[in-house]
């Protein structure tokens, strides 16, 4: 416990090595994707470049061609770690993450009405996920709004959501001509090829105002997790915490898929393996952070690395790591006698 004046901190000495080494792994490995592709680039040379000691053949190809994808990895997956961190407190449930009940379904939809209907360009692209994701977020959480929200309403309403929302997508794909179509599966795949700084810039400025937001009710989330008849006692306003928790995940969700796509699966594994390496009995939202951006830059090297001559999407390869995972937590849940 740090003090100092009239403030109190708790900290937990694992959660804050288990924070470390994520942010370590994070980093190395974002240093040797850097270096991964058709020019290889080693390690130390990586760093000269990063350091601005590097040749300027190996600058432009550090800093303008592959540091911006390597970054943007960093923030949707420390985005999506986060948000289903929130989600799953919320909820009160591991399945209550953005991909389950249907928020990054819901960004997929306004992406594609985009892409096959209006004809437009990436950043109206970005725009048409971010408004979908929001309609979704607000829908879900008002039809699962019955003297508040409960964990699996919102999981079971979500779930119905999605179902919804992936007939929609369908549809929309399947009038789409060549072009459009071969466009949109890109995208909904969920790819981090081509990305640049202007798809850096707005996700770290949401970043920056809705992390600190959702950390800021970390202690309130953590104490609802205790029941709302206990978090009321306690002084907790338990449905505007939630409220604001849900905004804000849906936010971070929907930069996240503006700036990517919908990338599967790391919003339901982060925080539960964040949680499982911190023995955290509540929220973990620092350590579902980092390990979503550690997560997300490792699948990425993985894709590139097991398919040297033709890359393939990182959504495809986090959805058949996270897919196992799925399959592992349902039977983990039901010995629990919890579904």
């Amino acid at each position: 416990m740090l003090r100092r004046g009239g403030l109190s901190l708790a900290v937990e000495r694992r959660s804050l090595v288990v924070c470390a080494v994520l942010l370590v792994t994070a980093l190395a490995f974002s240093i040797v994707l850097i270096g991964t592709g058709d020019y290889r680039i080693a390690p130390l040379d990586v760093l000269r470049s990063l350091t601005g000691h590097g040749n300027p053949g190996q600058d432009f190809v550090v800093r303008q061609l592959r540091l911006p994808r390597v970054v943007v990895a960093l923030l949707v997956g420390a985005s999506l770690g986060m948000a289903g961190a929130a989600f799953q407190t919320v909820a009160r449930n591991p399945l209550g993450s953005p991909d389950v009940i249907g928020f990054g379904q819901g960004s997929a939809a306004g992406a594609l009405v985009v892409i096959v209907l209006l004809k437009g360009p990436a950043w109206q692209v970005s725009l048409g996920a971010v408004a979908g994701g929001l309609l979704t977020g607000l829908a879900v959480y008002l039809l699962a709004w019955k003297n508040g929200v409960h964990g699996y309403r919102l999981v079971l309403v979500g779930i119905g959501g999605s179902a919804v929302l992936s007939a929609v997508n369908s549809y929309l794909l399947v009038r789409a001509d060549f072009v459009d179509a071969a466009r949109a599966v890109v995208w909904i795949t969920g790819s981090l090829d081509g990305r640049d700084w202007s798809q850096v810039r707005p996700l770290l400025a949401a970043d920056l105002v809705l992390m600190p937001l959702l950390l800021g009710h970390g202690r309130a989330l953590r104490i609802t997790e205790m029941g709302d008849d206990a978090a009321h006692a306690l002084g907790v306003r338990v449905e505007r915490t939630r409220l604001v928790a849900v905004l804000a995940a849906v936010l971070l969700t929907a930069a996240a898929t503006a700036a990517a796509g919908p990338i599967a699966f790391i919003a339901l594994t982060a925080p539960q393996l964040a949680r499982r390496l911190t023995r955290s009995p509540g929220v973990a939202l620092a350590p579902a952070a980092l390990m979503g951006a550690a997560l997300l830059v490792v699948a990425d090297w993985a894709a590139q690395r097991t398919f040297p001559s033709g890359q393939v999407p990182v959504g495809v390869a986090t959805g058949v790591l996270g897919g196992g995972y799925l399959l592992w937590l349902l039977v983990t849940e039901r010995r629990a006698g919890r579904i």
